[in-house]
């Protein structure tokens, strides 16, 4: 919900959708000087409610992402590493915290669309946190079933704990009761894919794939999308040990949660995490054993554990040190070893062992329209404008990968995108002006248990609608390219 302005707060009487008031703590004697200061405030009946901390933590990521525009993946660190606010919580309610954040965040269109027919004014811009417990409460009440007399006591008290949210008590508290028995009905009535798919994102899918594709693309954002594996051996072994299922192209898809960290194999490096079509272009190469493989923009690493683990002589580079991290922790775990270089690719200078190589791997920086099943914020903060300067570094990054792909080697161009400018368009635009890269077309051994990816010229292109009986996949787009002179 974006929170509007208004130019002043609403007069008492919460009953008729408006607030009432409330003196602010004094803290000085009648004559106006500071008391004797007193021991420390108890704890206060409110801070006892079931569920405070987990809402508390889950209306902070929503304020960090909604209010400060930081991703749904830095919110959640933050309140885990940082603020503190998931890691002081057990893992039940750390786990409810997250689902309250992301499913506000997959549903905030809806939810937008039904507390606009309970406010009879916007809240104003000095509400404190009362927005983000409107909208983390009504997700609650319409989407996770939970009880509403849970919901509404909690969140009410959550407003309460806040200087600036307080005054909004009596309001939350009127709008969450009609929620909770209006608020199905309203809900069953509102075009789902619409209002939770931002315009421009549904007509540029129309346009590529068909009105009826685009909208079960969308559709397919709604459900949260499955935890799939690559494995280091014994994709089956570790399907039946993790109670998961081996998909046609070898990835382990769990069917049951679960903390990451907690589980079977873990520890011992047998896996990662990484969606079924991420673990796909990758594989393009074919046989790299022995070889050297150029991985540029390679956090979070996937795709460096997928060619390290394949034998390769693996140089990763990527511009954040911190996403490098990750990378490195990961290798480690899995006791793989890659050349780890933080570095910019257009302004990098590498040595003879780093390039030019035989293999090239750009898997470049991109909407991530595709991934939005396991990133529900993409289409809150992702913008129009945003897809131009995307496209224009993209174009500068595939021109740089070409240069460090050897004479006869492979250069394998990716993106976790449904737009055909960050795809398609891309290869197309590059292929005009290099005549020494030609496409090496995939073949049905290429994907196997995927023919319907092979586009007509030869490229990769995952849907989030691919192997909907199986949980789907992240939508993805690859192309093999060769280097001929």
């Amino acid at each position: 919900m974006t929170v509007q302005k208004r130019s002043s707060r609403p007069k008492s009487g919460a009953a008729s959708g408006k607030m009432p008031g409330g003196k602010s703590p004094g803290g000085k004697s009648p004559g106006g000087k500071p008391g004797p200061r007193r021991p420390g405030p108890r704890r206060k009946p409110a801070d006892r409610t079931p569920g405070l901390g987990a809402r508390r933590a889950a209306v902070a990521v929503l304020t960090a992402v909604l209010k400060e525009r930081q991703s749904l993946d830095d919110a959640l660190t933050a309140e885990q590493e940082v603020n503190g606010t998931l890691s002081r919580l057990a893992p039940r309610d750390r786990g409810f915290a997250r689902m309250i954040a992301a499913t506000t965040l997959r549903r905030h269109g809806q939810i937008t669309d039904i507390l606009g027919q309970f406010l009879d004014k916007p809240l104003p811009e000095k509400s404190g946190n009362a927005p983000f417990v409107l909208m983390a409460a009504a997700a609650e009440l319409l989407f996770l079933e939970v009880a509403p007399h849970a919901t509404v006591s909690a969140c009410v008290a959550l407003a309460k704990s806040d200087k600036n949210a307080r005054h909004f008590a009596g309001l939350i508290n009127a709008i969450l009761r009609r929620i909770s028995t209006e608020g199905p009905a309203l809900r069953d009535a509102q075009d789902a894919t619409a209002l939770n798919t931002p315009a421009w994102m549904l007509e540029s899918w129309t346009s590529a794939y068909g009105e009826e594709t685009a909208r079960a693309i969308a559709a397919a954002h709604l459900t949260e999308a499955p935890l799939d594996l690559s494995v280091m051996s014994e994709a089956q072994g570790w399907a039946e040990r993790l109670s998961g299922t081996v998909l046609p192209t070898g990835s382990v898809r769990l069917t049951e949660g679960g903390r990451v960290d907690q589980l079977d194999g873990f520890k011992e490096g047998q896996w990662w995490v990484q969606d079924a079509a991420a673990a796909l272009p990758a594989r393009l190469f074919g046989d790299v054993a022995g070889k050297q493989v150029l991985d540029l923009c390679a956090a979070p690493g996937g795709k460096t554990l997928e060619l390290a683990a394949a034998g390769a002589d693996v140089t990763a580079l990527d511009r954040s040190a911190r996403r490098l991290v990750r990378v490195t922790h990961n290798l480690k775990r899995m006791q793989l070893t890659a050349r780890v270089i933080t570095a910019d690719a257009l302004t990098w200078k590498p040595d003879e062992a780093a390039a030019p190589a035989p293999f090239v791997l750009l898997d470049a920086p991109c909407s991530a329209t595709g991934t939005i099943r396991r990133h529900p914020d993409i289409p809150v903060l992702k913008r129009p404008g945003d897809l131009a300067k995307l496209v224009e570094q993209q174009e500068k990054l595939l021109e740089r990968a070409a240069s460090l792909t050897a004479p006869g080697g492979l250069l394998i161009y990716c993106t976790c995108s449904l737009e055909p400018q960050e795809g398609e368009r891309q290869i197309e635009k590059f292929l005009a002006t290099h005549p020494d890269f030609a496409r090496a077309p995939l073949s049905p051994d290429d994907l196997p248990g995927l023919p319907e990816a092979i586009t007509a010229k030869g490229d990769m292109r995952t849907l989030p609608t691919f192997w909907a009986d199986r949980g789907g996949m992240d939508g993805f787009f690859a192309a093999r390219l060769k280097r001929t002179a």
